[in-house]
């Protein structure tokens, strides 16, 4: 391993093996890495029971906790904090999934329609069926997002279609679908609509350790995700045409990156109900701290929605107090406050440059 100079001029480690890595890249993720772990300290913190980064690391290492402390942090902050942590993950690479593959900085599972399509198959499940365990509503919001994931592709032409009409189409299945849920919210009996528009709001109330090990799986298939899509999503950028010139099967490709966009977002939906805008501005966020592409572009981004989500959850947790405040409340508030500004900063700098 080396230093060296890439044909940009960026620095990077090469590898004997020919593999290159970014200085940035690395310098970039360990900066969130340090945030994520700061978030994490003050978010079992936060909450009716006094306790911090001593009680946490005493539970830790095992030693003498007092009850109410052990409660607290093992029963509910911690399983919170992972659920929290994989949801925001899984949704933030389905958004730089599909962004790669629309060509659109604006794509999301939420403007593609598949979060929503999630969304009204497990409301409509719930309608019809109020005590359906959780695996019929995974299954449920996992046939919803693939449905729509088929019918975009149908609608669209397969690997003929452009970005731009992937997502316009999806935002008129989602208009659609919008729709849907909307009237389902209105006939439904007054104790389910509340549940369901609770529910849409985004909560990690429910959050445990059955939620977390049911996260884990997606969460996990995320990783070899990175790592297999990494070089086709690299050249889908470059459009459909260059994309099939340098080899790329869209025909086959394009469905089962869909596929695996709709299982990240299905699973998050399921959990933690649907996180709007957060497949848009993690990405983004993650793209101002470093030039990051292909399979390090998408880590990055998942790394920032983990952490826009344990912080919007600690932030809405801390300013309620006794009341719980919606996530994705939290969400909005942090995110877009977080996007907003990085982008002012960005414009300052290039007029500076200029």
């Amino acid at each position: 391993m080396k230093r060296d100079r890439a044909l940009d001029g960026s620095a990077v480690l090469r590898f004997d093996s020919g593999l290159q890595v970014r200085i940035g890249n690395i310098a970039a993720c360990l900066g969130l890495v340090v945030v994520l772990a700061a978030l994490a300290v003050v978010s079992t913190g936060v909450g009716l029971t006094q306790t911090g980064a001593a009680g946490l690391l005493r539970l830790l290492a095992g030693e003498p906790v007092s009850g109410a402390e052990t409660f607290a942090l093992a029963t509910v902050r911690l399983p919170r904090l992972l659920e929290a942590f994989m949801a925001g993950w899984c949704v933030a690479l389905a958004g730089a999934v599909l962004q790669s593959i629309a060509r659109n900085p604006l794509a999301d599972p939420g403007l593609f329609g598949l979060s929503q399509g999630s969304m009204t198959m497990i409301m409509l499940l719930l309608v019809f069926m109020p005590a359906a365990s959780k695996p019929m509503v995974a299954v449920a919001a996992l046939g919803g997002g693939i449905t729509v994931a088929l019918v975009l592709v149908w609608l669209t032409g397969g690997e003929r279609a452009g970005g731009l009409a992937l997502l316009l189409m999806g935002l008129a299945v989602e208009a659609v679908l919008s729709s849907v849920t909307s009237v389902l919210l209105l006939y439904t009996p007054p104790e389910t609509s509340l549940a369901l528009a609770d529910w849409m709001a985004g909560s990690l109330f429910k959050a445990s350790w059955s939620g977390v090990i049911e996260l884990l799986l997606p969460w996990s298939a995320s990783l070899i995700g990175i790592i297999l899509l990494g070089r086709a999503l690299r050249v889908y950028e470059f459009g459909n045409e260059i994309a099939l010139s340098l080899g790329e099967p869209l025909r086959v490709s394009r469905p089962l990156i869909l596929v695996f966009a709709v299982f990240l977002s299905a699973a998050a939906v399921t959990a933690v109900g649907p996180l709007m805008f957060l497949g848009v501005i993690a990405p983004q966020l993650a793209g101002l701290t470093t030039r990051a592409t292909g399979g390090m572009r998408l880590f990055l981004s998942a790394l920032m929605g983990g952490i826009l989500v344990v912080a919007a959850d600690t932030f809405a947790r801390g300013l309620g107090g006794d009341i719980p405040l919606p996530l994705g409340l939290g969400l909005t508030l942090i995110g877009v406050t977080l996007f907003i500004l990085a982008l002012r900063l960005q414009a300052l700098r290039r007029s500076q440059l200029h």
